[in-house]
Protein backbone atom coordinates (compact mmCIF):
# COMPACT_ATOMS: atom_id res chain seq x y z
CA UNK A 1 0.00 0.00 0.00
CA UNK A 2 2.84 2.50 0.79
CA UNK A 3 4.53 1.69 -2.38
CA UNK A 4 1.24 2.27 -4.30
CA UNK A 5 0.95 5.89 -2.41
CA UNK A 6 4.39 6.75 -3.22
CA UNK A 7 3.91 6.03 -6.88
CA UNK A 8 0.94 7.85 -7.17
CA UNK A 9 2.37 10.65 -5.56
CA UNK A 10 6.00 10.35 -7.34
CA UNK A 11 3.31 10.38 -11.34
CA UNK A 12 1.27 13.35 -9.75
CA UNK A 13 4.72 15.52 -9.14
CA UNK A 14 5.35 14.48 -13.21
CA UNK A 15 2.41 15.07 -13.80
CA UNK A 16 2.10 18.95 -12.37
CA UNK A 17 5.91 19.27 -13.36
CA UNK A 18 4.37 18.90 -17.26
CA UNK A 19 1.87 20.85 -16.91
CA UNK A 20 3.86 23.90 -15.71
CA UNK A 21 6.46 22.85 -19.23
CA UNK A 22 3.36 22.61 -21.55
CA UNK A 23 1.59 25.51 -20.07
CA UNK A 24 4.80 27.49 -20.72
CA UNK A 25 5.83 26.13 -24.17
CA UNK A 26 2.09 26.14 -25.44
CA UNK A 27 0.93 29.85 -24.12
CA UNK A 28 2.29 31.92 -27.37
CA UNK A 29 0.70 29.59 -29.67
CA UNK A 30 -2.67 29.07 -27.73
CA UNK A 31 -2.96 33.20 -27.81
CA UNK A 32 -1.74 33.44 -31.15
CA UNK A 33 -4.90 30.59 -31.95
CA UNK A 34 -7.30 32.60 -29.94
CA UNK A 35 -6.40 36.17 -31.53
CA UNK A 36 -6.87 34.43 -35.28
CA UNK A 37 -10.19 32.81 -34.25
CA UNK A 38 -11.55 36.14 -33.12
CA UNK A 39 -9.94 38.09 -36.42
CA UNK A 40 -11.82 35.01 -38.36
CA UNK A 41 -14.85 35.69 -36.85
CA UNK A 42 -14.58 39.25 -37.68
CA UNK A 43 -12.93 38.92 -41.07
CA UNK A 44 -10.03 41.14 -38.61
CA UNK A 45 -6.53 41.54 -38.14
CA UNK A 46 -5.03 39.94 -34.94
CA UNK A 47 -2.16 40.99 -32.57
CA UNK A 48 -1.85 39.99 -29.30
CA UNK A 49 0.71 40.55 -26.19
CA UNK A 50 1.72 38.26 -23.38
CA UNK A 51 0.00 35.48 -23.29
CA UNK A 52 0.08 33.10 -20.02
CA UNK A 53 -1.71 29.32 -19.92
CA UNK A 54 -1.80 27.80 -16.37
CA UNK A 55 -3.10 24.11 -17.16
CA UNK A 56 -2.45 23.13 -13.48
CA UNK A 57 -5.15 25.55 -11.99
CA UNK A 58 -6.87 25.96 -15.19
CA UNK A 59 -6.56 29.44 -16.23
CA UNK A 60 -5.29 31.17 -19.73
CA UNK A 61 -4.68 35.42 -19.57
CA UNK A 62 -4.60 37.37 -22.71
CA UNK A 63 -3.25 40.89 -22.51
CA UNK A 64 -3.43 43.52 -25.19
CA UNK A 65 -5.56 41.89 -27.83
CA UNK A 66 -6.42 43.88 -30.84
CA UNK A 67 -8.61 43.59 -33.24
CA UNK A 68 -8.30 45.62 -37.14
CA UNK A 69 -10.78 45.86 -39.93
CA UNK A 70 -10.29 49.38 -42.50
CA UNK A 71 -11.59 48.66 -46.14
CA UNK A 72 -14.14 49.67 -48.65
CA UNK A 73 -16.27 47.73 -46.94
CA UNK A 74 -16.04 49.24 -43.47
CA UNK A 75 -13.71 49.86 -40.48
CA UNK A 76 -13.71 47.75 -37.09
CA UNK A 77 -11.63 48.61 -33.82
CA UNK A 78 -11.16 45.67 -30.61
CA UNK A 79 -9.07 46.44 -28.06
CA UNK A 80 -9.21 44.72 -25.21
CA UNK A 81 -6.36 45.08 -21.92
CA UNK A 82 -6.63 41.84 -20.52
CA UNK A 83 -8.91 38.88 -21.31
CA UNK A 84 -9.10 36.36 -18.33
CA UNK A 85 -10.40 32.70 -19.57
CA UNK A 86 -11.16 29.89 -16.23
CA UNK A 87 -10.19 26.43 -17.75
CA UNK A 88 -10.75 23.08 -16.37
CA UNK A 89 -8.20 22.58 -13.80
CA UNK A 90 -4.95 19.78 -13.51
CA UNK A 91 -4.26 19.23 -17.22
CA UNK A 92 -8.02 19.07 -18.59
CA UNK A 93 -7.90 21.75 -20.70
CA UNK A 94 -6.06 19.82 -22.88
CA UNK A 95 -8.97 17.94 -23.78
CA UNK A 96 -11.62 20.72 -22.59
CA UNK A 97 -11.04 24.21 -24.23
CA UNK A 98 -14.20 25.47 -22.76
CA UNK A 99 -14.20 28.89 -20.79
CA UNK A 100 -16.23 27.97 -17.17
CA UNK A 101 -16.02 32.52 -16.68
CA UNK A 102 -14.92 34.93 -19.26
CA UNK A 103 -13.95 38.36 -17.58
CA UNK A 104 -12.64 41.25 -20.56
CA UNK A 105 -11.24 44.20 -18.54
CA UNK A 106 -10.75 47.78 -20.21
CA UNK A 107 -12.30 46.49 -23.67
CA UNK A 108 -13.05 49.29 -26.70
CA UNK A 109 -14.86 48.61 -29.89
CA UNK A 110 -15.52 51.38 -32.48
CA UNK A 111 -17.46 49.88 -35.30
CA UNK A 112 -19.27 51.20 -38.87
CA UNK A 113 -22.39 49.37 -39.65
CA UNK A 114 -20.81 47.50 -42.83
CA UNK A 115 -17.96 46.44 -41.11
CA UNK A 116 -20.57 44.73 -38.39
CA UNK A 117 -22.99 43.62 -40.06
CA UNK A 118 -21.57 42.21 -43.31
CA UNK A 119 -19.67 39.51 -41.32
CA UNK A 120 -19.61 36.06 -43.01
CA UNK A 121 -20.20 32.86 -41.26
CA UNK A 122 -16.82 31.54 -39.66
CA UNK A 123 -15.11 28.66 -40.85
CA UNK A 124 -14.87 27.10 -37.23
CA UNK A 125 -17.39 27.21 -34.33
CA UNK A 126 -18.10 30.13 -32.39
CA UNK A 127 -16.43 30.27 -29.10
CA UNK A 128 -18.29 29.60 -26.19
CA UNK A 129 -18.55 30.84 -22.52
CA UNK A 130 -20.14 29.80 -19.65
CA UNK A 131 -20.24 32.67 -17.79
CA UNK A 132 -18.87 36.00 -19.15
CA UNK A 133 -18.06 39.46 -16.73
CA UNK A 134 -17.22 42.53 -18.56
CA UNK A 135 -15.69 45.60 -16.80
CA UNK A 136 -14.46 49.10 -17.80
CA UNK A 137 -15.94 48.95 -21.34
CA UNK A 138 -16.50 51.50 -24.26
CA UNK A 139 -18.52 50.67 -26.88
CA UNK A 140 -19.16 53.48 -29.87
CA UNK A 141 -20.81 53.04 -32.86
CA UNK A 142 -21.41 54.99 -36.09
CA UNK A 143 -24.71 56.39 -36.99
CA UNK A 144 -25.82 53.02 -38.69
CA UNK A 145 -23.71 50.96 -37.51
CA UNK A 146 -26.47 50.34 -34.61
CA UNK A 147 -29.72 52.41 -34.68
CA UNK A 148 -29.88 54.65 -38.22
CA UNK A 149 -32.08 57.22 -36.80
CA UNK A 150 -30.38 58.03 -34.09
CA UNK A 151 -27.00 59.21 -34.80
CA UNK A 152 -23.38 58.31 -33.14
CA UNK A 153 -23.94 56.39 -29.68
CA UNK A 154 -21.53 55.25 -27.36
CA UNK A 155 -22.22 52.83 -24.38
CA UNK A 156 -19.62 53.12 -21.63
CA UNK A 157 -19.79 50.16 -19.49
CA UNK A 158 -18.98 49.97 -15.75
CA UNK A 159 -19.83 46.71 -15.07
CA UNK A 160 -21.67 43.63 -16.62
CA UNK A 161 -21.98 39.80 -16.18
CA UNK A 162 -24.19 37.61 -18.73
CA UNK A 163 -24.90 33.44 -18.21
CA UNK A 164 -23.86 31.00 -21.16
CA UNK A 165 -22.84 33.17 -24.40
CA UNK A 166 -21.65 31.84 -27.40
CA UNK A 167 -19.84 34.72 -29.58
CA UNK A 168 -21.15 35.25 -33.16
CA UNK A 169 -20.09 38.89 -32.71
CA UNK A 170 -18.43 40.85 -30.05
CA UNK A 171 -21.58 41.94 -28.21
CA UNK A 172 -23.21 38.71 -28.45
CA UNK A 173 -23.08 38.27 -24.78
CA UNK A 174 -26.25 41.39 -24.58
CA UNK A 175 -28.40 38.27 -24.98
CA UNK A 176 -28.04 36.78 -22.19
CA UNK A 177 -27.30 39.96 -19.94
CA UNK A 178 -27.63 39.11 -16.10
CA UNK A 179 -26.36 42.16 -14.51
CA UNK A 180 -25.51 46.02 -15.59
CA UNK A 181 -23.70 49.27 -14.83
CA UNK A 182 -23.81 51.37 -18.12
CA UNK A 183 -24.36 55.15 -19.74
CA UNK A 184 -25.23 55.94 -23.09
CA UNK A 185 -24.10 58.77 -24.85
CA UNK A 186 -26.47 60.05 -27.72
CA UNK A 187 -26.30 63.10 -29.67
CA UNK A 188 -27.37 66.39 -28.40
CA UNK A 189 -25.47 66.40 -25.55
CA UNK A 190 -28.29 63.76 -24.47
CA UNK A 191 -27.10 60.88 -21.44
CA UNK A 192 -28.58 57.85 -20.50
CA UNK A 193 -28.00 55.89 -16.81
CA UNK A 194 -28.65 52.32 -17.06
CA UNK A 195 -28.56 49.48 -14.63
CA UNK A 196 -30.35 45.72 -15.24
CA UNK A 197 -30.56 42.99 -12.37
CA UNK A 198 -33.09 40.23 -11.65
CA UNK A 199 -35.29 40.99 -15.23
CA UNK A 200 -35.28 44.68 -14.25
CA UNK A 201 -34.32 47.39 -16.40
CA UNK A 202 -33.93 51.14 -14.40
CA UNK A 203 -33.21 54.42 -16.86
CA UNK A 204 -32.35 57.49 -15.15
CA UNK A 205 -30.55 60.89 -16.84
CA UNK A 206 -31.53 64.10 -19.03
CA UNK A 207 -34.10 61.88 -21.16
CA UNK A 208 -36.03 60.35 -18.34
CA UNK A 209 -35.24 63.20 -15.28
CA UNK A 210 -33.52 62.23 -11.94
CA UNK A 211 -36.19 59.85 -11.16
CA UNK A 212 -35.20 56.53 -12.48
CA UNK A 213 -38.10 54.56 -14.73
CA UNK A 214 -38.24 50.59 -14.15
CA UNK A 215 -39.87 48.39 -16.06
CA UNK A 216 -39.56 44.45 -16.21
CA UNK A 217 -37.59 43.46 -19.21
CA UNK A 218 -36.77 39.94 -20.44
CA UNK A 219 -33.54 39.04 -22.56
CA UNK A 220 -34.39 37.34 -25.62
CA UNK A 221 -32.64 34.44 -26.44
CA UNK A 222 -30.15 34.85 -29.13
CA UNK A 223 -30.29 31.35 -30.63
CA UNK A 224 -33.09 32.11 -33.31
CA UNK A 225 -30.27 34.00 -35.19
CA UNK A 226 -28.58 31.97 -37.53
CA UNK A 227 -25.53 34.33 -38.12
CA UNK A 228 -23.79 37.32 -37.02
CA UNK A 229 -26.21 39.64 -38.88
CA UNK A 230 -29.23 38.23 -37.75
CA UNK A 231 -28.12 38.63 -34.67
CA UNK A 232 -27.51 42.06 -34.46
CA UNK A 233 -30.50 42.91 -36.45
CA UNK A 234 -31.95 41.10 -33.11
CA UNK A 235 -30.27 43.68 -30.94
CA UNK A 236 -31.22 46.35 -32.29
CA UNK A 237 -34.61 45.46 -32.01
CA UNK A 238 -34.23 44.77 -28.48
CA UNK A 239 -32.89 47.92 -27.96
CA UNK A 240 -35.85 49.47 -29.56
CA UNK A 241 -38.47 47.25 -27.38
CA UNK A 242 -36.59 48.73 -24.15
CA UNK A 243 -36.36 52.00 -25.19
CA UNK A 244 -40.37 51.67 -26.27
CA UNK A 245 -41.27 50.23 -22.72
CA UNK A 246 -39.17 52.87 -20.78
CA UNK A 247 -40.52 55.78 -22.53
CA UNK A 248 -44.04 54.25 -22.12
CA UNK A 249 -43.37 53.67 -18.49
CA UNK A 250 -42.52 57.73 -17.83
CA UNK A 251 -45.16 58.99 -19.87
CA UNK A 252 -47.50 56.76 -17.57
CA UNK A 253 -45.79 58.08 -14.35
CA UNK A 254 -46.17 61.32 -15.95
CA UNK A 255 -50.03 61.26 -15.97
CA UNK A 256 -50.41 59.33 -12.59
CA UNK A 257 -48.31 62.57 -10.91
CA UNK A 258 -51.07 64.84 -13.06
CA UNK A 259 -54.68 62.91 -12.31
CA UNK A 260 -55.45 63.53 -8.63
Amino acid sequence: MRTFVKLAVGLLAVWLVALVILGYAFAGRTGSRVADRLGESLQATSTIGDTTLGLVRGKLVLERLALRRDDLVGNLALDIGEVTCDLPPLGLALVDRECSELVVDHMRLTVSAAALFRLERPKRKPFHAGHVVIDDAELEFSPSAFLPGLGRMKIRIEHAEAGPTTFRTPLSWLFALEKLQASIELPAGFTLRLTYAEGKLRASGSLFGSTPVEVPFTIPVASTAADAKGELHELAAMARAAAEQLVAQRAADWLRSKIP
